[in-house]
């Protein structure tokens, strides 16, 4: 039986979310699963996410808000595509048979619409519809995550900001998860600039609780956006302890941690956490944020001139199953750096042509819609940089410069976008990509004035152009 700690059918009513089951065990292993999420941690004492999910599905198996989280965590994992994986598929389609044969709330219909719109890849409707529960229930934290993880694979920054900003006078300090709130509106005040306050907001989720990941995380974004390396160094060690608990974001964090040492040149201490914690995570988990992490630093130490020997290799069996999955063209941009890396171009021609062709018919998924004004041009830019054609390169992304925002991310991971225009501008024969080149690394000084990055560009640019 599931702890008491978790909320019953009575308590999910009293709190205004009523659920459409008569099973008391299912509604608490729905909060379980629900907590875990926001926790970002598989936590082992209640069997972890797999153990209650199937323990729900014991419980209720008709039960529809359990199908609704049980399947919509597996859409946002992003690790799998409805159009290849028919066991998805089917799972989708379950739920919404079980809706349209059942009295449920308006809420919960709402909620099975809007995970179907995700999985067919309409990321803005989706959250249209997660946005209108939360009009009425603006303490449904999963409408809220849902949302949030959704405006971050489009990189809608503002919404997924005001998102969490609407909601928040509606929480109060007794209710389940309140203290999470503060990590998820820190995060959106961080990707759209706010640095102060998204440290200060964090720093209060903190307080309240010390092991919230996801705070931890907006917090090392904050130091990483403002290059204060060595405050990020102090912070993530100092912090260890609490965060690398949350099992689901740690590899993420410890990611963070080796930004700093790229950023400083310690290039031997970046690696070290790639091999004991990055890598060996994404080869246990399979985890897509951990994985594309993987590719990221490969691909920024290499830039830095650093050999990774075998590693592409390596990592080239976690990305190569999911070659053809096309979820996201954030995705596929890291998938593209390992197949490059691993100099295994028929891999790497195929994600293109592949990407190609569903540009060519998108229908409603938002992701095909701007593969071919975005992601091709990108995936292109990133193939031609590694055949050495940097003129090419600048070619294709700088006019591209300000919609990269649009794969989603965070600005921290689309960063490895900027360095590689920046290089490509180096790199170029072209005189005119040469200067323009110096004028980025001018930008890129007055945002982050005391980046060590930056100033080794510098130099790197003034010893080859003089």
């Amino acid at each position: 039986m599931m702890a008491s700690s978790f909320r019953d059918c009575k308590a999910w009513s009293a709190g205004g979310l009523p659920l459409s089951t008569s099973s008391n065990e299912a509604c608490k292993l729905y909060d379980a699963i629900l907590t875990q999420f926001v926790k970002w941690r598989n936590d082992e004492t209640l069997g972890g996410f797999e153990g209650c999910i199937s323990a729900l599905q014991q419980a209720d198996p008709n039960f529809v808000m359990g199908h609704v989280i049980s399947t919509g965590l597996e859409l946002v994992s992003t690790t799998s595509s409805t159009r290849l994986n028919e066991r998805l598929a089917s799972a989708v389609r379950r739920t919404v048979e079980l809706a349209s044969s059942q009295d449920i709330s308006p809420r919960e219909k709402l909620h099975v619409k809007a995970m179907e719109l995700f999985s067919r890849g309409n990321f803005p409707k989706a959250c249209d519809v997660w946005e209108d529960i939360l009009v009425d229930h603006p303490t449904d934290m999963l409408a809220l995550k849902f949302a949030h993880d959704a405006y971050f694979y489009m990189g809608t920054q503002t919404q997924m900001r005001d998102s969490v900003a609407r909601v928040l006078p509606h929480w109060k300090p007794h209710m389940p998860l309140f203290s999470y709130l503060k990590g998820l509106y820190s995060f959106g005040l961080l990707e759209t600039r706010l640095y102060d306050q998204a440290e200060k907001v964090a720093m209060e989720g903190l307080a309240l609780t010390p092991d919230d990941a996801w705070a931890v995380h907006s917090v090392a974004h904050v130091y990483e956006m403002k290059a204060e390396v060595d405050k990020g160094l102090k912070f993530m060690e100092s912090r260890e302890k609490d965060w690398q608990i949350s099992d689901v974001l740690a590899s993420h964090n410890y990611w963070h941690w080796a930004l700093y040492f790229i950023e400083k040149g310690q290039y031997e201490a970046a690696l070290q956490i790639y091999d004991s914690q990055v890598f060996r995570r994404c080869k246990a988990t399979g985890s897509m944020l951990d994985t594309v992490d993987a590719c990221s630093m490969l691909c920024r130490l290499e830039m830095e001139g650093v050999c990774v020997k075998d590693r592409w290799r390596e990592l080239l069996q976690v990305t190569q199953p999911h070659n053809d999955d096309h979820v996201t063209l954030f995705n596929d941009m890291h998938f593209l750096m390992a197949s490059l890396g691993a100099k295994e171009s028929g891999t790497s021609q195929r994600l293109l042509e592949g990407l190609q062709e569903l540009a060519k018919e998108p229908g409603d998924n938002q992701q095909h819609q701007l593969a071919g004004t975005i992601g091709v041009p990108m995936c292109q830019a990133i193939m031609e940089y590694d055949q050495g054609n940097y003129n090419r390169t600048v070619e294709l992304l700088y006019p591209l410069r300000y919609r990269v925002v649009d794969i989603g991310g965070s600005d921290a991971q689309r960063d490895i976008f900027n360095q590689l225009l920046i290089h490509a501008t180096m790199k170029s024969e072209n005189k005119h990509h040469q200067k323009l080149g110096r004028c980025l690394l001018v930008e890129r000084d007055a945002m982050r004035p005391s980046s060590p990055l930056t100033e080794r560009l510098m130099q790197r640019a003034l010893a080859l152009h003089n």
